[in-house]
C-alpha cells in the first residue's frame, strides 16, 4: 500500500495540513502510485510564511558564520541520504538510476557544498569612501522549484537564500514532491531554527499563488514555465515583490563549417536526451552548414540508437519515461504536429511508443531535418528527447537562426578555432553559451535573456538575489564633523533649492 502522507512542513514541525483532498504521487515507468500527499491549501501556505516571518528576524542577525556551520550540517546530511535521495528521484522522476546518482543527486550534492563556501567568502560588507555598504537578508522567501531535477533545482535557490539569511518557504512540485520531505528531514537533524526553512506542498495555482502574493513574501523565486513565470509576475507585482524567474529554453547547438562534425553531433546528442529530453538547458536545435545536413543527421540518428530507454531502475538504461501522463501527451502532440504539418522532415523516432514498452510514459527519442525555423518545431518548448536539425548558409544566417526565438537561455558553439567560437557566441542573445564543449560551472552565473527569465543563480550572483544593499553613510573628519569641502559641495544645492521655493 503506497504511503499517505497528510503534513507539512511549517514552524520546524511536521504541522498536519486541512487540505480536504490529496495529490497522488505516481512512478511515471510504471503508472502506479508511489504515495499521494496533502493537496496543501492557502491556509497551509499562509501557516508557512508566518512562520517563516517570525524567524527572519534572529536569522537574519545570525552571524554569517553561524549560518554557514549550520548550513555545513544541511549538506552533511544531505550526503548521508544520497543514496534514498538517488531512490526516490528514480521513482518520482523516472531518472535512470545512472544518471540520478551522478547528476540528479550528485551535481545537487556539488552545488549544496558550492553555495555554503561562496557565502563563507562572500564581503556582505565593504568600505566604500566613506560609506560602509552592507548586504542584507531580503526577508522571507518563495522558494517554487520543478519537477525535472527537482534536488538540485531547489538546492540552487534554497541554500543561497538560507545563507543571505532569509527565512524560506519552499513549494516543490506537486509531481515530483517526495524528495522535500527528505530534505525536510535533512533540515531537521541540522537543527535550524524552527520556522526558518518550510515547505509546502500543493499546486501552482493553489499553493503557489498564494505563496507569490503573501504580503509577508518578500523574494519570490521561481523555476518552471513561462505561463507560470508571467503568474507569478503578476502575483508579486501588487506588492512590489523582488521576482526572479528561470523559464523556458530553445536552445541551438551551432556548428560551424570548420568544427569536427561528428563529435561536435554526437555531443548535442548526448545533451538533448540527458534526462529524456526535460531540460531548459536542452540542445533542442542543431545547426549546421547546409551542404552536411545530411551526414549530420545520419551520425545523429546512429547516435541515438547507441541510447537504450526502459526502466529507469536497471543500469544500463539510458533514458526513462517522461514524467507522467500530461507530459507524454504533450510531446507526442508535437511530434505529431511535425510529421503532420510539415515543419520538417522525420528522419528517426517519431510518435509512438518504444518497440516492448506498453506501460509507462515512454517515448522514442527523435530527429527531425530541414525543421523550419519559424515553426512549431523550431520555436516552440517541446520538452522531450527531440532533436530539430537546421540547415545554413553562412554565419549571420546562422545567428539570426539562434536569436530568432522568444527565449535566450542556452547554447553551444563548435570551431576548430576557439576564438572564432567565442567570437561567435557572444554574438548569442543567451546567459549561458558553451565553447566547444565547455563545462557547466557552479560558480558562474545561471539564467536568461528574453522569456527565458529575470535574474541570475549561482554563485555570487546567486546569493545577491537574496540580499538587499544598504549604504550607511558615516561621519568624516575630526570628532565625527563633516568637512568644510562636503558642507562647500552642498551649498550650491540649498542656493538652488531655496531659489526654487521663492518661485
Amino acid at each position: 500500500m503506497p504511503p499517505r502522507y497528510h503534513d507539512q512542513w511549517i514552524g520546524g514541525r511536521w504541522t498536519a495540513s486541512d487540505a480536504d483532498g490529496c495529490l497522488v504521487v505516481t512512478d511515471p515507468s510504471t503508472e502506479t502510485p508511489l504515495a499521494t500527499v496533502p493537496a496543501g491549501t492557502a491556509h497551509d501556505a499562509d501557516r508557512a510564511v508566518r512562520a517563516a516571518a517570525a524567524a527572519f528576524p534572529r536569522w537574519a542577525a545570525t552571524p554569517v558564520r553561524e549560518r554557514v556551520r549550520l548550513l555545513r550540517r544541511v549538506v552533511a546530511e544531505l550526503e548521508r541520504r544520497a543514496e534514498r535521495f538517488t531512490e526516490v528521484l528514480t521513482a518520482e522522476v523516472g531518472a535512470p538510476v545512472r544518471m540520478a546518482r551522478a547528476t540528479q543527486v550528485g551535481l545537487a550534492l556539488g552545488m549544496a557544498a558550492h553555495c555554503v563556501e561562496t557565502a563563507a567568502s562572500y564581503a556582505f560588507e565593504e568600505r566604500v569612501g566613506h560609506s560602509l555598504v552592507v548586504r542584507e537578508a531580503a526577508g522571507v522567501a518563495a522558494c517554487i522549484t520543478p519537477w525535472n531535477t527537482p534536488l538540485l533545482l531547489t538546492v540552487q535557490k534554497v541554500l543561497p537564500a538560507l545563507l543571505a539569511g532569509c527565512a524560506v518557504v519552499h513549494k516543490p512540485s506537486e509531481l515530483t514532491p517526495l524528495h522535500a520531505r527528505l530534505l525536510a528531514e535533512a533540515v531537521a537533524e541540522a537543527d535550524l531554527p524552527p520556522g526558518v526553512f518550510n515547505t509546502v506542498v500543493g499546486t501552482g495555482p493553489t499553493a503557489g499563488a498564494a505563496l507569490a502574493g503573501h504580503p509577508l513574501v518578500d523574494v519570490v523565486s521561481l523555476t518552471g514555465s513561462t505561463r507560470a513565470g508571467r503568474a507569478v509576475s503578476e502575483l508579486g507585482a501588487d506588492g512590489i515583490k523582488r521576482v526572479h524567474l528561470e523559464l523556458g529554453g530553445k536552445n541551438a547547438s551551432l556548428v560551424l563549417a570548420d568544427a569536427d562534425l561528428a563529435a561536435a553531433v554526437r555531443a548535442t546528442v548526448d545533451q538533448v536526451l540527458f534526462n529524456t529530453g526535460q531540460t531548459c538547458l536542452q540542445w533542442s536545435r542543431l545547426l549546421v552548414p547546409r551542404d552536411r545536413q545530411d551526414e549530420a543527421v545520419r551520425i545523429a540518428a546512429e547516435a541515438m540508437d547507441g541510447y537504450v530507454t526502459g526502466d529507469p531502475r536497471s543500469p544500463d538504461t539510458d533514458l526513462g519515461p517522461l514524467v507522467s501522463a500530461a507530459a507524454h501527451a504533450r510531446v507526442t502532440a508535437y511530434l505529431r504536429r511535425g510529421t503532420e504539418e510539415g515543419a520538417g522532415r522525420l528522419v528517426h523516432g517519431g510518435p509512438g511508443r518504444p518497440a516492448g514498452l506498453t506501460t509507462g510514459y515512454y517515448v522514442r527519442p527523435t530527429v527531425f531535418a530541414d525543421v523550419d525555423p519559424h515553426g512549431v518545431l523550431g520555436q516552440e518548448e517541446i520538452f522531450g528527447p527531440v532533436l530539430c536539425v537546421m540547415p545554413y548558409d553562412d554565419e549571420d544566417e546562422a545567428v539570426r537562426i539562434v536569436n530568432g526565438t522568444r527565449y535566450g537561455l542556452h547554447g553551444a558553439v563548435w570551431s576548430a578555432d576557439t576564438g572564432r567560437a567565442e567570437r561567435i557566441a557572444r554574438r548569442f542573445r543567451t546567459g549561458l553559451v558553451d565553447v566547444n564543449g565547455g563545462q557547466f560551472n557552479p560558480a558562474a552565473p545561471f539564467g536568461g535573456f528574453k522569456q527565458s527569465g529575470l535574474g541570475r543563480e549561482c554563485g555570487t550572483a546567486g546569493l545577491a538575489s537574496f540580499l538587499e544593499t544598504k549604504s550607511m553613510q558615516l561621519p568624516q573628519g575630526p570628532g565625527g564633523q563633516v568637512t568644510g569641502p562636503r558642507l562647500r559641495a552642498t551649498e550650491p544645492a540649498r542656493a538652488a533649492a531655496e531659489e526654487r521655493s521663492d518661485r
